[in-house]
């Protein structure tokens, strides 16, 4: 959902289910003696009204012992773009924002601006989205669960941190009861015993249950196996050894014979993709779709070779579509050529604000969609920048998206954690939990996702030629659905902003370890306005094209 007021200041919400994004503007002369924004919060669904808070603090006026986090009424926001992280799905929320000058301990409030809006519930008429928080390695687990590892905090830890990611999945295998359903899945790790378990007591409920799993002589296939036989549902099971990665993640869902939803995104069934890594499961109701995901599960069922199942996504699966105007798009793979990775390539590469993830790094053939200074803002969200390679090859690359980067158009964070404890105040957070993806898994691309007609396509993919040509996937391309695109960037907002500041920290601990923070003072909020206002309004800089994008027209 989208709401705009304006105002002396112009304020912009988005909301998604977990996260309400707020972006404000104002007149560049009424700026000047801005000292940050703060924002007032009335939830009317529990009559409760707060100051959003955040860490940063004026240091003249910061408590002797420190703090972990501050009112925004005294010490506001300097940024023109903000979000609150605790909106809860189905809720309903005012946002007063209030321009501050004055001086740190002598706040002055300027005209506010409110803006009302509700957040998207957790299911809807046709997509249902849900993310897991990403944030094994935050401040708040690490508050929450001081000192511990994931299994030392145990049965909390993993519920907040699969949120209602692990619960929707559990959801939607549930709705299969009975004689009148049947579940056709495609999952490449399928080794999480709770989500092996919902799927046995479908099958003895009644419902016709299989499951096409990466069966191959490999590391995953093995520890497919060996999860199969302890959750004794080997007959539900069939191993699919003839692809170079069956690397899909979906569940056709039918009834009385007649497919009526599919579960798609990038969430293996496992311990790494459910609480340690960035995922989406994302439900559609649409019983087209949801066929023509069946059809492609029952060309995998035979466990075809390759270039079996490439002449039938060739002839069955036509891509580019010939219109683009259709809401819904599946793309499944293998296929012949890279026509369909250079399809993607061209959809990112319009002059429209973009934003990716790149569990494995942006390739060689998508760096050219970000290396452009047209003042058209792209963001992209990694895992890593590089994936593979000799020690040559990646420095090459490397130092390619690192001069990408410094575009002032262009957005970039790579995963990281605090990984010491000496950074104002912040406490040391622990390591991923995964081997080859530790932050960043979900593979999704937004196209204007605050336009009139935005674009997202997610699934299984991971933007590479191998992924198109080589390996079982599948996307979705959706088109014109305003909900999702919220959801998506909401989302994608929180963990870049999350990693933005910890790849900071860590690169400030690289150049010059201890020493870099007796002058750089991450906590610190600016006591002179020229420190930070004017850079949001110096034409072209990335900090001017976020500010115009994000308030819109």
């Amino acid at each position: 959902m989208r709401r705009t007021a304006s105002g002396y200041v112009k304020v912009r919400a988005v909301s998604g289910t977990h996260v309400v994004f707020l972006a404000f503007d104002m007149k560049e002369s009424d700026a000047m003696g801005l000292m940050g924004f703060a924002i007032q919060r009335t939830d009317f669904t529990e009559n409760e009204t707060v100051w959003l808070r955040g860490n940063k603090t004026f240091a003249r006026i910061r408590h002797s012992t420190g703090v972990e986090d501050a009112s925004s009424r005294e010490h506001p926001f300097q940024a023109f773009q903000w979000a609150d992280y605790s909106a809860k799905p189905g809720y309903r929320y005012k946002y007063r924002v209030i321009p501050m000058c004055g001086s740190p301990g002598a706040l002055v409030e300027k005209p506010a601006t409110s803006v009302t809006i509700a957040t998207e519930p957790l299911t809807g008429a046709k997509h249902d989205v849900h993310f897991n928080r990403g944030a094994i390695a935050s401040q708040a687990f690490a508050k929450r669960f001081p000192g511990m590892t994931l299994d030392e905090a145990g049965a909390p830890a993993y519920t907040w941190l699969t949120r209602d990611l692990l619960p929707a999945l559990l959801g939607f295998i549930g709705k299969a009861k009975g004689r009148g359903y049947r579940l056709h899945a495609a999952i490449y790790e399928l080794k999480w015993p709770d989500v092996l378990a919902a799927f046995k007591a479908a099958h003895a409920s009644g419902a016709d249950i299989q499951i096409i799993y990466h069966g191959k002589g490999d590391e995953t296939g093995l520890a497919n196996d060996k999860e199969i036989a302890q959750a004794q549902i080997a007959s539900l099971c069939i191993p699919r050894a003839n692809a170079k990665l069956m690397h899909n993640k979906f569940i056709v869902l039918s009834k009385n014979g007649k497919p009526v939803s599919v579960w798609t995104g990038s969430t293996n069934i496992s311990r790494n993709a459910l609480y340690g890594q960035l995922n989406v499961g994302h439900a559609i109701h649409d019983k087209a779709l949801a066929a023509r995901f069946l059809e492609y599960w029952m060309e995998l069922h035979g466990d075809p070779a390759s270039a079996d199942l490439k002449d039938w996504a060739g002839a069955e699966n036509v891509l580019p579509p010939s219109s683009d105007t259709d809401a819904l798009t599946p793309i499944f793979s293998p296929r012949r050529g890279r026509g369909v990775f250079d399809w993607w390539i061209g959809l990112a590469s319009e002059p429209q604000p973009l934003f990716m993830t790149f569990p494995f790094g942006i390739v060689a053939d998508f760096r050219p969609v970000f290396d452009r200074d047209d003042g058209v803002l792209r963001f992209a969200l990694l895992d890593k920048y590089v994936n593979g390679g000799n020690a040559a090859s990646r420095a090459a690359a490397i130092a390619d998206i690192e001069r990408i980067r410094r575009r002032a158009n262009i957005g970039m964070a790579v995963g990281s954690n605090v990984f010491v404890d000496w950074v104002d105040g912040w406490h040391r957070e622990g390591s991923g939990i995964g081997v080859n993806v530790n932050w960043v898994h979900t593979k999704f691309m937004l196209i204007d996702p605050l336009g009139k007609k935005p674009v997202t396509l997610t699934g299984s993919a991971n933007f590479s030629e191998a992924s198109v040509t080589t390996n079982d996937e599948n996307m979705v391309l959706i088109r014109g659905d305003s909900r999702v695109a919220d959801i998506y960037f909401g989302e994608f907002m929180r963990v870049f902003a999350h990693h933005r500041f910890r790849e900071s920290v860590k690169r400030h601990i690289e150049q010059a370890g201890s020493a870099a923070f007796a002058t750089w003072k991450p906590q610190d909020l600016f006591e002179d306005w020229r420190k930070w206002v004017p850079g949001h309004f110096k034409k072209n800089s990335e900090r001017d094209i976020k500010r115009r994008y994000f308030i819109g027209g």
